[in-house]
């Protein structure tokens, strides 16, 4: 269920939310394959009603499971906004949309949270990547089968026979 507010709620006093949305309900497509999306996101924010919007401000939180880019090795980067804001207008370009009363946060979360998913993650600055000894070890040829030795793609081309 995504997260909303009803503005009849905010006409007395600013509204106190705290709790847990669903990353399915986020709908976030890190498009990275060392990039998993954790547990649900945590929120606590206060939201207020302006004149002319609203002011959410408040704390976010969501665990991403990473590889490291360089060494592979799984790693669990903490996305936190802890000092989280936002101002939602009713009014203009970036006006919110206002469905019977109710307004839909979920978006904005979604947007904030995927402005903050590393680029490049890393267990360490320091990572050095994999050991030398598995990267890019050229495989000798035995001497008991000498036609993988010789063959590589030229030979293989020039076994073609064209029809002239």
């Amino acid at each position: 269920m995504p997260l909303t507010i009803n503005l009849r709620h905010l006409e007395e006093d600013s509204i106190h939310l705290r709790g847990e949305l669903p990353v399915e309900e986020l709908d976030l497509d890190p498009r990275d394959e060392v990039i998993q999306v954790g547990p649900p996101l945590e929120y606590d924010m206060e939201v207020q009603k302006m004149e002319d919007g609203l002011l959410l401000q408040g704390r976010l939180r969501l665990k991403l499971q990473c590889e490291c880019v360089r060494c592979l090795k799984p790693v669990e980067f903490p996305v936190e906004l802890p000092h989280w804001t936002l101002h939602l207008p009713f009014q203009g370009e970036d006006a919110v949309v206002v469905n019977n009363d109710c307004v839909d946060l979920t978006p904005y979360l979604r947007e904030d949270i995927l402005l903050e998913f590393p680029q490049h993650p890393l267990c360490d600055p320091e990572c050095r990547g994999l050991p030398k000894t598995l990267i890019g070890k050229p495989k000798k040829p035995s001497k008991a089968d000498p036609t993988e030795a010789n063959s590589s793609a030229w030979a293989e081309l020039n076994k073609l026979k064209f029809k002239t």
